[in-house]
Formats: C-alpha cells, sequence, structure tokens
C-alpha cells in the first residue's frame, strides 16, 4: 500500500513507535526488505538517494511502485537526501511519494526559504516534505561516502525547531542530535542526546526523523524510539551485511556466475539485520494499525 510520509508517519507519531527508512540501492535490497516487512507486518520507508537513483536509473522508481502497490504493507516512496529542486523534482516526476530537502548547511534563514520553495511544489500533489535542522556528522574522510555529513555536528536546538516547523510547515523534521552517518570506527562510541531529543519532541508536534542511524548501540536507539522518533535511517548496516557475505562467497573456490547463486547467502545476511531493525524500532506488527 502506497502511502505519503505524513500519513504513514502519523500513526508512528500516534502509538509511539518508529518506522525504518532502509536505503535500497538495488534490486536485491529493494525485495528483501519488501519480503522482510511483509513477514513482520512492519509499515517501511524505501529511502532512495540522488546517487542510488541515478545509478539504477528512474525505470526502477516503476519497480518500487508494483512492490508497493502489490503489498498491503504501508510504504512510501521516499527521496533521501535530496539537495536541489532539480533532484526533488525528478524524484516527484517519476512517482516518489516524499522527499527531502537538505539545505542543513545553508544558514537558519536560507534552510527555511528553500525548504518553503520545495513545499510549494510538493505539497499540492500530495508529496510529502521532509527538512533537516541541524548537521549529520560525517565519520568518513573521503568523499565517496553516498551520504555526507558535516565535519562538526551542529545541534538542533528547541526553540529553532519550533519556529522552523512552523514557518515552513514541513511535514516531518530530521534532527541532529549526535549520529553520524557511515559505520563508526572501531573504539569509537556514539552518544545520542536524549534529554535533548526529548526538548524537542515536546514543544515540535511533527514525527521526528533520525539519520545515520547505523552502527548506533541498541539500547541508545531504543531510547530515542521511546522518547519520539518516528523515523530511522538506516543504509550502511544492511549494505556492509550484505557485501561482506558477498566477499565470502566470491572467496570460496566454485567459480558463481550467476546472480540468484550469487546472492543468496548475501540475502540472508542483509535479512536479519533489517528483522533486527524492524523489532528494535517497535515496528514490527503496526500494519493493524493502517486503515487498509
Amino acid at each position: 500500500m502506497l502511502l505519503n510520509m505524513k500519513d504513514l508517519l502519523a500513526v508512528a507519531n500516534e502509538k509511539n513507535f518508529a518506522v525504518p527508512a532502509f536505503n535500497i540501492g538495488t534490486g536485491q535490497i529493494l525485495n528483501a526488505v519488501v519480503e522482510c516487512c511483509e513477514e513482520k507486518q512492519a509499515p517501511v520507508i524505501l529511502a532512495i538517494h540522488p546517487n542510488e537513483l541515478e545509478f539504477q536509473g528512474d525505470s526502477f522508481i516503476e519497480m518500487c511502485k508494483d512492490k508497493a502497490n502489490k503489498t498491503r504493507v504501508p510504504m512510501c516512496i521516499h527521496l533521501d537526501h535530496g539537495e536541489t529542486m532539480e533532484q526533488v523534482q525528478r524524484a516527484i516526476r517519476c512517482g516518489f511519494t516524499s522527499v527531502m530537502i537538505d539545505a542543513s548547511s545553508k544558514s537558519f534563514e536560507d534552510n527555511i526559504s528553500i525548504t518553503k520553495e520545495v513545499i510549494k511544489v510538493a505539497h499540492p500533489l500530495g508529496v510529502s516534505v521532509e527538512a533537516e535542522l541541524g548537521t549529520i556528522g560525517d565519520i568518513k574522510e573521503d568523499s565517496g561516502n553516498r551520504e555526507i555529513g558535516a565535519k562538526e555536528i551542529v545541534f538542533t536546538q528547541p526553540e529553532d525547531a519550533k519556529k522552523f516547523v512552523e514557518e515552513t510547515e514541513c511535514d516531518t523534521l530530521a534532527i541532529a542530535i549526535g549520529t553520524a552517518h557511515g559505520i563508526y570506527p572501531k573504539n569509537f562510541v556514539p552518544h545520542l542526546e536524549q534529554e535533548l531529543l526529548t526538548e524537542i519532541k515536546n514543544i515540535v508536534s511533527i514525527p521526528l526523523v533520525l539519520h545515520g542511524g547505523s552502527a548506533n548501540p541498541d539500547l541508545e536507539i531504543a531510547e530515542a524510539v521511546k522518547r519520539g522518533v518516528n523515523k530511522i535511517n538506516i543504509s550502511s548496516d544492511i549494505k556492509d551485511a550484505f557485501y561482506q557475505q558477498t566477499r565470502k562467497t566470491l572467496a570460496d573456490d566454485v567459480v558463481i556466475r550467476e546472480p540468484f547463486d550469487l546472492y543468496v547467502d548475501s540475502i540472508a545476511a542483509m535479512k536479519k539485520v533489517v528483522n533486527q531493525k524492524i523489532d528494535l524500532f517497535d515496528d514490527a506488527d503496526k500494519m493493524k494499525y493502517y486503515k487498509l
């Protein structure tokens, strides 16, 4: 069942759970995520970064829409970290039901202005809009990371969040409380500012989003869900599980040339992570709360 993110997360906000936004950069990931969510009756967000869309091509979105329309699981197709109006417009033309405009690196005033311009285009078409306030960290030095964050985290301030939401009328807001994109280096322990999350949740009524959800301690993520995060982005964790297993498969002496043989164990390894995230976010068995 294809929804926009406003409608999808309204239920999560009311029932106090988080919907995972899995970055689905390939058909194998898409199929595995949908299969897991069907088994667990779990709402899901199919997140696609502009670079992933460029790699897969517009026709890939037809496959995503077909998957969504052939299942009763509530899901939306979401543009992750759109940075330009051109990227947003392309996504809307392709059939995305939700877009993110990330102008968090701009000034507060410019972030508001850019977000409002995107909303003028998206809302009349029933497409929801996610914005970001504050900055998400970047633990990689190279520019090859698809989800580039800031070198220094700028935490979201509660009063700024309140003003931003009131002025832009965005549907969801990604906040910065201490996460970073990618898998954290060894011996680095991230720490989420949970009290800051609570302060923001108390004065902002729309669903809140946590970016950089991979590799964070489960207890911290579970606590963030309890305190009101309704969407958590997961990309690196599932891809790491997939390709770590692919390396093991390729190291075998048996020659495997067919993708349907090569990726069997990789998909199984990734599914374990997908299922674990669904459970961690308290997303399992939440399909029952949606009007089908």
